[in-house]
């Protein structure tokens, strides 16, 4: 099961679609071109110079799956801790506004829906993460596994898009190395 429809089941895209005050097939097709960046971005942070500690401590230190429940919640969104991890990921905001901006013009989703789709989406996935690594407070082991599961066992593009997919890892990779 792909990550896109893991986040679908468990409420995540419903919640986020009712958020953001669009459709759910909107949020549904915007967070789907949308992972395949975050999970690149997770990719290359973990292989990078801070390393799986670098990204185990935005996720574990931004509440673990505590945010996958901030996001489900039925209060709005606290996007600080998904911003922490757009940072961490992306390395700077030009990055996170390349990649909404792409996905505008592939999806004809509104570029202001997307900025703020972004932290919500990392949340959601990171907080999905950190539950299914049990808590992991070591940090990098459990969380480690599953970004490499999710990378490896998936080709990265087949999260969530496709050819949309590896068209993002393109952006944000060269965007990353200016």
């Amino acid at each position: 099961m792909s990550l896109a429809q893991i986040l679908q089941q468990s409420g995540a895209i419903q919640s986020m679609a009712g958020e953001l005050g669009i459709d759910e097939q909107t949020a549904r097709v915007g967070a789907g071109a949308l992972l395949p960046a975050i999970v690149a971005g997770m990719g290359r942070t973990s292989a990078g110079s801070t390393g799986l500690g670098g990204l185990a401590g935005a996720i574990l230190g931004g509440g673990g799956g505590g945010m996958l429940d901030a996001v489900l919640g039925n209060k709005p969104t606290p996007t600080q801790q998904g911003n922490d991890i757009l940072g961490t990921i992306f390395g700077n905001k030009d990055v996170s506004r390349s990649v909404a901006g792409e996905v505008a013009a592939m999806t004809g989703i509104d570029e202001g829906v997307l900025k703020k789709m972004l932290p919500i989406l990392a949340m959601a996935v990171a907080g999905y993460m950190a539950k299914q690594a049990g808590g992991n407070s070591q940090g990098s082991g459990g969380i480690g596994d599953l970004i490499g599961g999710a990378l490896g066992g998936s080709g990265g593009g087949s999260i969530g898009g496709g050819a949309l997919g590896g068209i993002l890892g393109s952006i944000v990779s060269g965007m990353a190395k200016r």
